[in-house]
């Protein structure tokens, strides 16, 4: 069973039934713990990250993800544009990624904030190199789902899906993700959304409250990436 830790802020033990009750509605949970103490949340069954956080925001609670799965089995890609009308927030998307068997992985995609609706078409690259955004990251190496962007958002549009690929975490970490809006897996232009594949924490991997590097608590660097577009 796959298993995500998040970080909730919880006062008291009504927060606790608010959260229980909020993710008790999804359909696909299999576990639930919550600890008031240390403001976690663990959730077990084939759930989406994002479909978790979107679900507490609906009661005016935030989620920071601790860890997910087993270690060395997850990754993470924030997807950016490269425009330069998008330089004040460029984050428009993420994927989050996690293995549940050696030969099956899980793809939490989540875009947020695009400039049109219309068909999206994302896909591994074989390169992480980003010297010139997307059409740097060389051939596809593996074709993912390709999602309609009808939803409107609170800027644009935005769109999410939950799939399963037969892929490895290890063969993905430092490849890319490039998000095309043009005629297909092909069409790769300045306007495509780009990221590199880097490793994520398994649950109970990342227990920290202080960044070492910025000296920012969890929710400090959870509103800068927001500040920033990443919504989810």
């Amino acid at each position: 069973m796959l298993e995500t830790v998040y970080q909730v802020p919880m006062e008291c033990s009504s927060c606790v039934e608010s959260v229980k009750d909020s993710l008790k509605k999804i359909p696909e949970l299999e576990k639930l713990d919550i600890n008031l103490r240390d403001n976690k949340v663990v959730v077990g069954g084939r759930v989406a990250p994002s479909q978790v956080v979107s679900q507490l925001q609906k009661i005016g609670k935030d989620a920071v993800i601790r860890g997910t799965g087993s270690p060395n089995s997850a990754a993470v890609c924030i997807l950016e544009s490269f425009k330069p009308e998008h330089r004040a927030n460029p984050v428009k998307g993420l994927l989050r990624m996690v293995a549940v068997s050696p030969s099956e992985l899980l793809i939490d995609f989540t875009v947020d904030g695009l400039s049109k609706a219309g068909t999206y078409w994302p896909s591994i690259r074989t390169s992480g190199n980003l010297t010139e955004g997307a059409k740097s990251t060389g051939s596809i190496f593996f074709r993912l789902q390709q999602i309609n962007i009808t939803e409107k958002a609170a800027e644009g549009f935005k769109g999410q899906y939950f799939i399963s690929v037969p892929l490895k975490i290890t063969d993905l970490i430092g490849r890319s993700v490039v998000v095309g809006d043009g005629k297909g897996y092909d069409d790769v232009s300045d306007s495509s959304l780009v990221g590199v594949i880097a490793r994520s924490a398994g649950v109970w991997e990342n227990d920290k409250q202080v960044c070492s590097c910025t000296g920012k608590t969890v929710w400090q660097e959870r509103k800068d990436v927001k500040d920033h577009g990443l919504t989810v």
